[in-house]
């Protein structure tokens, strides 16, 4: 059974845990509804703090703007090249550009320009020192002085550094945007002055031209300075050069290519003369050698080939022993041999001449040929120099002509207009902000305060969260003095919470109707629970029925039962008496007119409680009044705050937790369940209790649940 109990309050918990997990967004919406003059009230909180913030604290800021164009593609004043390239336009260039006006030597032209070293908005020397910087000036003063070096390397320090704070200063204060698809850049400044906002754009743009002026002009005059010092240099080479060709050309005989080719063809008829002379030696040569070893007429008739020979020779064939023929052939012979020989000499005494004359006209060849050589070297370098000296020349002269016609690839489209109404602060939108961000953080408040409560509402989360039936829900009386509760039960039997009280009752009765609880024990968790007043209107609502009701006080720490009963006196016998016997039962009990039951109050004591309730007498007293009356209602201490109720809880029939609506903590309803069930004393239910009908309907839950519904109204009369 009690496995069963454990198992049904875990899946209670869980189930409410997983319920938990969801976003209700009618809870959420009903959530932020309740708590809506908390987030009114810290709108209006932050209505005012921005209010004051723009309309007071705020110091106005005034933004004008310039606008310049960028020209990529100008039109050429002179048709030669320049020396600087205009813009290409393609967007790295653009972007450069903008580089270019957000750059740190610019702002201090512009700085310089417009005087702003003595503006106390962009020098934060020249305001009014802080605290802080008031201590730190103080500090430094005590210091030691540095030495005069030091002093004035630590003045010149100091000055670039305001100078740089001053250029930072200029720097965030504009802003240079690129129009998209454009060559447009539109230069804003934001200053505390109208007029000065005017004047730092136009500053701006003005020096951005002068910049590129000057870049452009700078650098066609440190080109004209190099290209003339190098026309100068080329012209000292070119005057070398051609005073070597002039030297040249005087000291040698003027010499033509056409002349050397002449003098090559003449060469070439020599070698070729002296080759056929050559070749005629030899043949002579060999002649003579083929002659002088021949060894008859015949063999010599036919190396000679001459004509008389071979006439000679046939004759002496016809008449061989003739003389005369032989000696006139032998005469002949002879003559052709000296013949021969002669020609071979003559041969080689014309093969020395001609190679002679060869020598000496490839002497003269050689020589002539490196002269002509060294005039096309000296011609050529001459002829180089006057080329290069020409070019350079020309762009010396064209570049000193661009030094005056030097014009920006930019142009200023409209100077800034001096605005007529501050920038900055933007009021209605602070105040717009201000207002929102007050409602956002009310509303998060609001949230975070519901997020955090875990108290219980509904009947219906109680049940989940400890897995015990609610047996009653009790609205909260509609009278604050405990006197008058039950006066007010007994003047409208028909309220709305003498109806729940008597459902409750119901509840007890029908929770088992073979056997209904005679003794019924009323705990809570903790103090201000609300469960005494409850148990003396329940023990008013059975004593309607006919019943003999007793209400015992078995809170004897507090004795709150005095509020309640006008007629009872401090010094009359109670619990106590009759429990150490120096009472009668019947002396002890009184009958309260207002209650309509019998009351057994409780008594001041120094014997500790839990022990007096322990005590066998309390068992025979309990067991004794069981006799007596039909119902007995026993009012006991919180179960967390001393363990009165777990030993009271022993003797009763039922024992019934009143859980305070919207006050009695989740673990504290747990932590007392868990209490009561390890004493073996398991709650016969829950009585959601003091249910402010009011917040039920703020929370959303007014028109839905139990007595404190809307749909009940009609049949309470309060």
């Amino acid at each position: 059974m009690k496995q069963q109990r454990i198992e049904t309050r875990v899946s209670g918990v869980a189930e409410a845990s997983k319920t938990n997990d969801l976003i209700d967004i009618s809870s959420l919406i009903r959530t932020v509804w309740r708590g809506k003059w908390i987030i009114a009230a810290f709108a209006i909180i932050m209505v005012f703090v921005g209010g004051y913030y723009a309309y007071v604290t705020a110091t106005p800021l005034y933004r004008a703007a310039s606008v310049i164009i960028l020209e990529p593609k100008q039109e050429q004043i002179v048709s030669f090249e320049s020396v600087v390239a205009g813009m290409s336009g393609d967007d790295a260039e653009v972007n450069s550009e903008v580089e270019v006006l957000k750059s740190r030597e610019l702002a201090k032209r512009v700085v310089d320009k417009l005087g702003l070293l003595d503006d106390p908005e962009f020098n934060g020397s020249l305001r009014e020192q802080s605290f802080a910087e008031k201590v730190k000036s103080t500090i430094r003063s005590m210091l030691p002085m540095p030495s005069q070096t030091a002093e004035g390397a630590g003045t010149e320090a100091r000055e670039r550094a305001i100078l740089e704070s001053t250029v930072s200063a200029v720097l965030s204060k504009v802003t240079i945007q690129n129009v998209p698809d454009t060559y447009v850049l539109r230069i804003t400044a934001e200053t505390e002055s109208a007029n000065k906002s005017a004047r730092l754009a136009d500053a701006v743009a003005d020096q951005y031209i002068l910049d590129q002026i000057d870049a452009k002009y700078e650098a066609t005059e440190q080109a004209s300075s190099w290209l003339s010092d190098r026309v100068t240099v080329l012209q000292g080479e070119l005057e070398d050069a051609e005073s070597q060709l002039s030297d040249f050309s005087s000291r040698t005989a003027l010499i033509s290519p056409e002349d050397l080719a002449l003098k090559e063809r003449q060469i070439k008829d020599l070698r070729d003369r002296i080759a056929s002379l050559t070749e005629t030696v030899s043949q002579k040569d060999a002649l003579i050698a083929a002659l002088l070893n021949a060894t008859d007429r015949q063999a010599i008739t036919d190396i000679a080939g001459d004509a008389e020979l071979s006439r000679l020779a046939r004759q002496l064939e016809q008449v061989p022993d003739n003389a005369s023929i032989a000696e006139r052939f032998d005469s002949r012979a002879a003559t052709v041999l000296r013949n021969a020989q002669a020609d071979a000499v003559r041969s080689r005494s014309q093969i020395q001449i001609l190679e002679n004359s060869r020598d000496t006209m490839l002497e003269e060849y050689d020589a002539q040929s490196q002269d002509l050589i060294r005039l096309q070297q000296l011609t050529r370098e001459a002829e180089a120099s006057r080329l290069l000296y020409e070019y350079f020349l020309s762009r010396l002269k064209e570049t000193s002509v661009q030094q005056g016609i030097q014009k920006a690839d930019a142009r200023v489209l409209s100077y800034g207009v001096v605005p007529v109404v501050p920038s900055s602060p933007k009021k209605s939108r602070i105040l717009a902000m201000s207002g929102l961000f007050g409602i956002l953080l009310g509303s998060g408040l609001v949230v975070l305060r519901e997020a955090r409560k875990t108290t219980f509402r509904t009947a219906q989360d109680l049940e989940l969260q400890s897995g015990y039936s609610v047996l009653g829900q009790v609205p909260l009386f509609p009278t604050k003095a405990r006197n008058r509760v039950l006066a007010y039960l007994k003047e409208k039997p028909n309220s709305a919470a003498a109806e729940a009280v008597r459902n409750f009752r119901t509840s007890i009765l029908l929770s088992n109707v073979d056997s209904p609880p005679r003794v019924v024990m009323m705990t809570s968790a903790v103090p201000g629970e609300g469960k005494t007043t409850l148990s003396l209107a329940l023990a008013n609502n059975f004593a309607g029925m006919g019943r003999k009701v007793l209400v015992i006080e078995g809170d004897i720490r507090r004795l709150v039962f005095t509020r309640y009963l006008r007629e009872r006196g401090t010094s009359a016998p109670g619990l106590i008496s009759v429990l150490d016997g120096s009472a009668n039962i019947d002396d002890a009990i009184v009958h309260d007119e207002n209650v309509g039951v019998d009351v057994l109050p409780g008594q001041a004591t120094a014997i500790n409680a839990g022990d007096l309730f322990s005590s066998k007498k309390f068992g025979d007293l309990i067991q004794a009044l069981r006799e007596r009356y039909d119902t007995i209602v026993i009012d006991t201490p919180p179960v967390l705050v001393v363990p009165d109720a777990r030993v009271i809880a022993q003797h009763a029939d039922a024992t019934f937790v009143v859980v305070g609506w919207d006050s009695t903590e989740h673990e504290q309803v747990l932590d007392t369940i868990h209490q009561l069930e390890m004493v073996n004393c398991r709650p016969s239910g829950l009585v959601l209790n003091q249910i402010n009908s009011v917040k039920m309907r703020g929370y959303g839950y007014g028109s839905r649940y139990g007595a404190y519904a809307s749909y009940g109204s009609k049949y309470y009369v309060n």
